[in-house]
């Protein structure tokens, strides 16, 4: 199939698309765009494999939130199980939340030892991490400094990306990918970070059914709204939509191997 657009981060299987999920997916398909159906708990993670398997311009991540199901201990036999099919891309959404929880010491080191065991997952069966980090950046990268020192072959895409230049080239220097989301259409403040993003580390998602981007602010976020995002990443680069496009899907194909 010859695809277009790429959301490299949705939430389909969700139970705000339950009503229509067929005619999103069906917009999706005529518009030629592909996606990465993102799990946030084993049910999730479940449920985003089995719509991969239903459309072939999707794929799944499976994974365990840091703050969604806290209750959930991340068994590491279910998750390999799932994470051995094909049609499963990339283990996450995962990663450390402090904006949510983790006020205590207890509790962020509850979060590091789920997420390193993700990260012990995603190397043993060579798929790519989805990264969720928010108020957490200075933990994160030092725990994927080391991550990817001993495992240089590990990528690592940093999901719902908008934070500073400054905090940007310091995931492009670990080698990571940044993932820009509708917020970007919106403000003018991720603006540098989208221009030092080299163009082979750029992704483009949605995280719908959330963050809607401009026109579509305030209203339920749907996968074909990524067209808004490269829209933005283009303009900020000074290239066209379509010349944008192109080495945004290439990025897509070479991180999650499809």
């Amino acid at each position: 199939m010859d695809l277009k657009f790429f959301d490299a981060h949705c939430h389909v299987q969700l139970s705000q698309f339950d009503i229509d999920r067929e005619e999103v997916l069906t917009r999706m398909e005529e518009g030629r765009f592909g996606g990465i159906v993102v799990g946030v708990d084993f049910a999730t993670s479940r449920e985003a494999l089995e719509l991969a398997y239903s459309h072939d311009f999707l794929w799944a991540a499976i994974g365990l939130h840091p703050h969604d199901n806290v209750a959930e201990e991340f068994d590491m036999t279910i998750y390999r199980e799932l994470a051995a099919d094909p049609k499963v891309v990339a283990i996450g959404e995962c990663g450390l939340d402090y904006f949510r929880s983790g006020e205590t010491e207890e509790e962020r080191d509850a979060q590091k030892h789920r997420f390193e065991s993700q990260i012990a997952l995603a190397v043993e069966v060579g798929k790519p991490l989805i990264i969720h980090c928010r108020d957490a950046h200075e933990d994160m990268l030092a725990i994927l400094k080391k991550h990817m020192g001993a495992h240089p072959e590990l990528k690592v895409i940093i999901h719902f990306f908008t934070g500073t230049g400054e905090l940007a080239q310091k995931y492009l220097d670990l080698g990571c990918y940044l993932s820009f989301p509708g917020p970007i259409t919106y403000t003018n403040s991720y603006d540098e970070s989208i221009r030092v993003a080299p163009l082979d580390k750029i992704l483009s998602e949605t995280d719908s059914p959330f963050a809607a981007p401009m026109p579509f602010r305030g209203k339920r976020n749907e996968p074909i709204f990524v067209e808004e995002v490269v829209k933005k990443i283009a303009a900020i680069k000074g290239v066209s939509v379509d010349v944008m496009a192109a080495p945004i899907g290439e990025n897509f194909k070479k991180v999650f191997r499809v």
